[in-house]
């Protein structure tokens, strides 16, 4: 009976934590303070876009071109790699290389079907860009096996102030085999030189069959990524089934939990499991419920929006809009809605002149206005 009385008491309090977390931070109507300018359209689905020195953004088009865009012009940029460009693959993300007029070199995730299985899976480069087209390219990591299935690729590259290359693969649809396993490519936050070599201290080095590039696992498909302007941690989010979309703070050799715990359900109503909390498995920062279905994230820290600096911006497929995440530190503490009804919005970045600019799907580039 003690033993009994005991064990409900445990489900109790569980159920009680849960419950307070799952307790959502009510959406703020948006206050428009702000207009929005056109800097590019005539781009489908601009997944991703990063900025050269010279002030053009360069940016990803899911079909699997890159553009350079600058004075309203976009320039396709020769000699891409094949992209298959099925379902949620293509040409993903572009990053610039931290230190690039030394160095020259820019950054890219694609779904690319380079392997002996039929399929594809994601694939990460880099290459230099002379006279409109891509050359020196060079392989850094591609995930295995391929796989037809056409979800669930990631994916964004970010780098750290000490000159790591981040980058992220989803679950490619196979869980909990692909993000619990570190034996496996996908579901995870992959950790690279900007060369392409594996760090030393990466987490699981030297442990037989494990792939050496994981920095973090138990992820399901994530599609934000940034760096904390003050503490330089890694900030990303990711796609939950239905409801539990997640906000997390990456933690070396840290397993965030999928498919083992999660707060959302199947989209058929199912349960996926009935454990929200796990011993040895971090909890998100935050999660939305419903699913806002999230991509693109970035830190506002410019002075244009003293409103929004020091607080995060993240996009919504779902729901067609940007989300003011407001933090206090390491806590979210209030949601406000920008952007209202402006569409799919795959990206959001803070660009070198200190404005916000999204990439909406049907759109192309915007950016953000404040109101004098």
């Amino acid at each position: 009976m003690i033993r009994y009385s005991a064990l409900v008491l445990f489900f109790v309090l569980i159920s009680c934590k849960a419950q307070v977390k799952e307790k959502d931070i009510t959406l703020q109507p948006e206050k428009i303070s702000y207009t929005f300018e056109t800097v590019i359209s005539g781009i489908d689905i601009p997944w991703g876009m990063a900025w050269l020195p010279d002030g053009s953004i360069l940016v990803t088009e899911k079909s699997g071109i890159l553009y350079q865009v600058k004075n309203q012009i976009k320039t396709p940029i020769a000699n891409v790699p094949q992209v298959i460009a099925r379902g949620q693959g293509g040409l993903l993300d572009v990053a610039v290389h931290p230190n690039y007029e030394k160095v020259g070199w820019i950054y890219l995730t694609f779904s690319s079907d380079s392997g002996t299985e039929k399929g594809a899976h994601t694939r990460l480069i880099r290459a230099k860009i002379e006279n409109q087209a891509l050359t020196d390219i060079q392989e850094l990591y591609k995930g295995v096996p391929n796989t037809t299935r056409g979800h669930h690729f990631g994916s964004r590259i970010v780098f750290d102030k000490q000159g790591f290359l981040y980058f992220t693969i989803g679950d490619r649809g196979n869980h909990p085999e692909n993000p619990q396993d570190v034996n496996r490519d996908g579901g995870k936050v992959y950790r690279l030189h900007d060369d392409g070599k594996i760090p030393s201290d990466n987490p699981f080095v030297g442990i037989p069959g494990a792939k050496e590039a994981v920095f973090s696992f138990g992820h399901r498909n994530p599609q934000g990524m940034a760096l904390h302007p003050t503490t330089g941690k890694i900030w990303t989010h990711e796609h939950g089934p239905k409801g539990g979309d997640e906000i997390n703070i990456i933690k070396k050799g840290a397993n965030y939990g999928w498919p083992i715990i999660t707060y959302g359900i199947d989209y058929d109503g199912s349960v996926i499991s009935n454990l929200k909390e796990k011993e040895g498995m971090e909890q998100p920062l935050y999660y939305w419920l419903p699913s806002i279905a999230p991509s693109g994230m970035a830190f506002v820290t410019s002075d244009l929006y003293p409103n929004w600096k020091g607080h995060l911006l993240v996009g919504s497929l779902s729901f067609q809009y940007l989300e003011l995440v407001q933090l206090d530190n390491e806590t979210v503490v209030g949601r406000q809605k920008i952007a209202t009804d402006i569409g799919r919005v795959r990206d959001v970045r803070q660009g070198p002149d200190g404005y916000i600019y999204l990439s909406v799907e049907g759109k192309g580039i915007l950016k953000i206005v404040p109101k004098l």
